[in-house]
């Protein structure tokens, strides 16, 4: 599925001037997540990892024009990277780069992903944090948003991502063969429960394009997504190191 025309213009726009900006100190410009596959919702953003050689506050004071356009115009999210910084980020931020390793295009430059091995043990505890992250996150706005359809269904819509990256993760180090996130995610909540949470999976990809529910509708699909990951969390206790 190929990107939207607004989409693919603002991209070629931000890699012009970060080509102006950076340089030869410019490595590549990596499309990653969403975008990448071409399956890009109304709430999506567009994320972009940009690797350089370095990076300093007049690069920053170049690129605010740009960035800021393209903020409005696509929701474009751009992590910037040092080439020096991607071993040791792959690792910390190891559910994260996994995600990126799977699913990414290449804009500009060469693939630094290419090569890049994350180890087992830096993905497991960090999916072990991503997890309890979220999870802690999810009580607090649940608890404080409780009476709110409209916000707690945007934080409903918000949740399924670093569900979707985790429970890749979960069945890459299993070794077992998906898809993609979706798909992943689907195939570890059959896994959990026997409706495989269907009615609340459905629920929040109708609310990520948009659609509304009564408030008892978002309040179950939201307890729902709280037992999934806590659940999740409990399975990477039987993974062997």
């Amino acid at each position: 599925m190929e990107l939207p025309e607004a989409v693919n213009k603002t991209l070629d726009a931000f890699v012009s001037e970060a080509k102006i900006v950076f340089g030869d100190r410019l490595i590549s410009v990596v499309l990653y997540g969403s975008a990448a596959e071409g399956r890009l919702r109304k709430t999506s953003d567009v994320n972009v990892v940009l690797v350089a050689r370095s990076y300093t506050p007049d690069d920053a004071a170049a690129l605010t024009s740009i960035l800021t356009f393209a903020a409005a115009a696509i929701d474009l999210q751009v992590m910037f990277l040092l080439e020096s910084e991607l071993a040791t980020a792959s690792q910390l931020f190891a559910v994260k780069f996994s995600d990126i390793s799977r699913r990414r295009r290449v804009l500009y430059g060469s693939d630094p992903f290419s090569a890049l091995a994350i180890s087992k043990e830096a993905l497991v505890a960090r999916l072990r944090q991503v997890l309890l992250n979220h999870l802690l996150r999810l009580r607090y706005v649940f608890a404080l948003r409780n009476e709110n359809a409209e916000q707690l269904t945007q934080i409903l819509a918000d949740s399924i991502s670093p569900l979707r990256a985790s429970a890749s993760a979960l069945l890459e180090l299993r070794g077992v063969a998906f898809e993609g996130p979706k798909q992943a995610l689907e195939t570890v909540a059959a896994e959990i429960r026997v409706d495989g949470f269907r009615k609340s999976l459905s629920i929040i990809s109708e609310a990520r394009e948009g659609e509304t529910f009564a408030l008892e509708e978002i309040k179950s699909a939201l307890s729902d997504v709280l037992e999934l990951a806590s659940r999740m969390k409990e399975l990477i206790k039987f993974l062997a190191l």
